[in-house]
């Protein structure tokens, strides 16, 4: 009888610090795993010390409740100095909203309540801490809708950036190829934008005219 309660004891013992290790190992794994990406809701990402919002922006009104206008007419488009907004085709479901520059930078807010638009710096703190503008787009990218190759292609961020292509004045291009977004900033009166690309993992950096249509994305307060 006392070898029966000895053997139960040490079948006890061995499962309890079996289960601790077990449990301490799922701890570790998990906690390497969100190293990089911390999800904070399914609609925002938490990317080091910023939170981003993992879809492109598809509002239709500003801040304030005003609207913002929808315009498909290539000729009313070009021709525009206020905030406007249109859909790649019949993509918009996919991609979100094409926005102008107008929009983004009305004093009425674009993004919504506790968001903004993220600044050219912001961008920058972004792709520094995914390793550089030579690497980070790699890490920012989604598997699906990219043109082939995709290359680099891990989306290990959680940004999920989408192909989108862009409003370039008259027609549209670019979708499935690259997405392009807005920043908050400007150079030499010229606002900037990032984007993303099929052919590489790099992340491109540029400025255009007010009247291009970009995908947003914004970064929580």
């Amino acid at each position: 009888m006392k070898n029966y309660y000895a053997l139960l004891f040490l079948i006890c013992t061995t499962n309890i610090f079996l289960l601790s290790c077990s449990k301490e190992e799922s701890n570790t794994n998990k906690s390497l795993a969100m190293k990089v990406r911390q999800p904070v809701t399914v609609s925002q990402v938490k990317i080091g010390n910023q939170v981003w919002t993992t879809k492109n922006l598809n509002v239709t009104v500003y801040r304030n409740g005003d609207l913002i206008p929808q315009v498909q007419d290539a000729a009313q488009w070009v021709n525009l100095t206020t905030g406007a907004w249109c859909y790649y085709g019949i993509y918009g479901g996919t991609y979100g909203k094409l926005y102008n520059w107008y929009a983004v930078n009305d004093p009425r807010g674009l993004a919504p309540a506790g968001y903004h638009i993220p600044t050219d710096s912001e961008w920058e703190i972004l792709v520094s801490y995914l390793g550089g503008p030579n690497v980070a787009g790699g890490r920012m990218k989604t598997f699906t809708n990219w043109l082939f190759p995709n290359y680099g292609a891990t989306n290990d961020s959680g940004f999920s950036g989408l192909p989108g292509g862009s409003r370039s004045y008259e027609k549209f291009v670019g979708l499935t190829a690259y997405g392009a977004w807005w920043t908050a900033s400007d150079s030499i009166g010229y606002p900037l934008y990032r984007s993303l690309h099929y052919d590489g993992e790099y992340v491109g950096r540029g400025f255009v005219f007010d009247t291009k249509g970009f995908s947003v994305r914004c970064i929580k307060n």
